[in-house]
Parts: structure tokens; C-alpha cells; sequence
């Protein structure tokens, strides 16, 4: 029972919005740790929160440049993209990282990573033209690009961060 004046679709729809938000603070609870500490010691419960906060945002970034389309739930894509064995060598004046992955799903992440990779290598490449907030704001709308579109295809301009 509502007293929205929305038609049920419409309706429908604010709960499964609303069922996604709340899907982030139960994956930071349960699947990042941040379900509560046992000290007593309000600075280290703060700033192990943060941290918490931190590499969990840092990981969204992540899995959302290498696949944009979806949301990856820190369950499966941990274990899909960190499961590997990497070996760096030297030779000629040149170093070299070698990553075998030994995931089962491991063409599908190298081809992730792969176009993940020729993103930096462009961004880099272009990178001494532009400024750090210029940088940011290619890099999050990579990242974000399936929220800025609109109906008909056009993006919206992503608004530069500032600071």
C-alpha cells in the first residue's frame, strides 16, 4: 500500500532502485568486512572503516573500467581478476611482467584487461595535453559511461572534479 500517485511500473521501478542501493551496503557488509569491528578503540574502528570504504570504491572503479555494462559483485570478480601468477623479467635494458591467470574464465578477463590496457595506453599517450582533471574526467566517464547515456544514445557531459 502507497500514497505515491505513480502508476505500478513506475512503482515497481523505485523498488528495484532502491533494492540496488541497498545491494552496496550489504556487499560492503558482508563481502568487504565492514559489518563492524569488536575494539572498543573508536580510532582504529574509524580508520580501518576507511579503509574499508577505500578499496572497496578503488575496486568499483576497477571492474567498472574493465567491464562498464555490468555491475560486478566483489564475490565473483575478486576471484576472477586476482587469481594469477605474475613474473617480471628483465632483459635488454628492459623490464617485463608476465601475468598467468588460472581462473577458468582467463580469456575472458585478458580480454577485459586487454582493453582495459589500451585505454591507459591511449589516455597516456595523450595525457601531457591535458590536465589532471581533464585526465579524471575521461577516466570516470570511461568507467561510468553506461550511467551518462540517455535515451537517445547521447551522453550527458560528465561535470569535472574539482580539487
Amino acid at each position: 500500500m502507497t500514497s505515491l500517485p505513480d502508476e505500478i511500473l513506475t512503482i515497481a521501478q523505485h523498488y528495484r532502485d532502491r533494492g540496488d542501493s541497498e545491494n552496496h551496503f550489504d556487499a560492503l557488509k558482508n563481502q568487504w568486512g565492514w559489518c563492524g569491528f569488536t575494539t572498543q578503540d573508536l580510532k582504529r574502528c574509524r580508520l580501518m572503516s576507511r579503509m574499508i570504504a577505500l578499496i572497496y570504491n578503488w575496486w568499483t572503479l576497477f571492474v567498472r573500467f574493465a567491464e562498464p555494462n555490468n555491475h560486478q559483485e566483489a564475490i565473483t570478480s575478486r576471484p576472477l581478476r586476482l587469481q594469477a601468477v605474475g613474473r617480471k623479467t628483465q632483459q635488454a635494458g628492459q623490464q617485463r611482467l608476465s601475468i598467468t591467470r588460472i581462473h577458468r574464465d582467463a580469456g575472458q578477463v585478458q580480454q577485459l584487461l586487454t582493453g582495459l590496457n589500451r585505454f591507459f595506453k591511449q589516455l597516456r599517450e595523450s595525457a601531457e595535453q591535458f590536465s589532471v582533471k581533464e585526465c579524471w574526467r575521461r577516466m570516470l566517464h570511461e568507467a561510468f559511461s553506461v550511467f551518462l547515456r540517455k535515451n537517445n544514445g547521447i551522453l550527458i557531459a560528465l561535470p569535472v572534479p574539482t580539487g
